[in-house]
């Protein structure tokens, strides 16, 4: 059986993070919602996705293909529904369509062209941004379950302070010492070769993945994930960081994501509480308007590439687009489109000849090269997202 995990309607409800990669591949808990799926399924899977993401994310059909809507998080209960489904079939349960069996993957999907199968299950959906952090604990809950199952942890170093160290798990070459672990409101998961430096105090749950650092003195609240060679720092609360972004020094991140190669200035502080306690209003793609997102804490929304520079201060509910560059005092305002450059004062177009310049070189030093793949699918991104800059040249 071939399984293709397809973007479905909330795409747009997902950006900035989905102008870059598809649905499957936004990290939650420990894995993306591709790996999850992929480590359940004991399968490759392959993607339906914009073209102009295809060529990083390629399609691969079979005869018999079973697609699945990446929006939904799998569990065992839900991977056998989903393993039983016969070509014109299709997963359903009240409102959605979860997956789908046919012989034509290409095809549009009709609902009364296929016999509808109800799963009476509980699903785990993300929808929308804030779900990723609002949601995090229960998938990193999930991942840990998952991926420790009848394994044994690489030993806790007698330097830490350990709190329920039985919820606790270092795979092979993770290091932490002279540190306080508490995993008594949620798992701490230390990655391959993953480093917790010297003075720090961890209030799981955490996801450091692999190759990740936290750096000395930080303060971290579950539940938080760190993707793989992630490198973070200060206090961090509730907050899920894509992979190869760095939060390296003081300041404050708190339930907010970050998508990949951002880099946070030292001393940025992000507000992730109003002051009239209020809930949360967040930038919304799909409406093009500030909807509700029924959030009394929501943060910073940060898609790929984007960059501050030290003291960068961001009010809540704030959302920043793909390749934005974000460095002049005073608060920002709280919806700033791709490849924006300036702050409080002001924007200018950050034009991709030059944002393209320093994303090769931050990659670089972490030994991945800024291809030609990468940058069609930034210009198009650029392209795509340039009713909503109105910026002087």
């Amino acid at each position: 059986m071939n399984y293709i995990l397809f973007d479905g309607p909330v795409k747009d409800s997902l950006l900035p993070f989905t102008f870059t990669r598809p649905v499957a591949d936004i990290r939650i808990g420990i894995l993306t919602i591709r790996e999850k799926w992929e480590t359940i399924l004991n399968t490759v899977t392959s993607t339906r996705t914009e073209d102009y993401l295809s060529i990083k994310y390629p399609l691969r059909t079979e005869a018999i293909n079973v697609m699945i809507d990446a929006s939904f998080v799998p569990d065992t209960i839900l991977a056998e529904q989903i393993l039983k489904l016969k070509v014109g079939e299709a997963l359903v349960n009240s409102e959605e369509t979860i997956a789908y069996c046919t012989d034509d993957p290409r095809k549009e999907f009709k609902k009364e062209n296929f016999d509808e199968v109800a799963y009476e299950g509980t699903t785990f959906r993300i929808e929308n941004t804030w779900d990723i952090f609002s949601k995090n604990g229960e998938a990193l809950q999930a991942d840990f379950e998952l991926l420790t199952h009848g394994r044994e942890s690489e030993p806790i170093s007698k330097s830490n302070s350990v709190i329920h160290p039985e919820n606790i798990f270092l795979e092979k070459g993770a290091r932490v010492e002279f540190s306080i672990l508490n995993a008594s409101e949620g798992p701490i998961y230390l990655g391959k070769d993953s480093l917790v430096m010297e003075g720090n105090m961890i209030r799981g749950g955490l996801a450091l993945c692999d190759n990740a650092v936290v750096k000395m003195g930080a303060k971290i609240y579950g539940p938080t994930t760190v993707g793989p060679y992630g490198k973070v720092c200060g206090e961090i609360n509730n907050s899920v960081i894509f992979g190869y972004s760095s939060k390296g020094h003081d300041g404050y991140l708190g339930n907010s994501v970050l998508g990949e190669w951002c880099n946070i200035g030292a001393d940025s502080n992000n507000s992730n509480l109003k002051n009239n306690y209020a809930k949360v209003r967040l930038w919304n793609y799909a409406t093009e308007s500030f909807e509700q997102t029924g959030l009394q804490f929501c943060g910073l929304m940060m898609g790929d590439h984007s960059k501050t520079a030290i003291n960068t201060m961001f009010n809540t509910g704030t959302v920043i687009g793909v390749n934005s560059n974000i460095y002049v005092p005073g608060f920002p305002r709280n919806f700033v489109p791709s490849f924006s450059w300036g702050g409080a004062t002001g924007f200018s177009t950050y034009y991709p000849k030059k944002a393209f310049e320093a994303a090769e070189v931050m990659m670089a030093r972490r030994g991945v090269t800024f291809d030609k793949v990468e940058a069609d699918i930034l210009n198009h991104v650029f392209e795509i997202t340039k009713k909503w800059r109105n910026y002087p040249r």
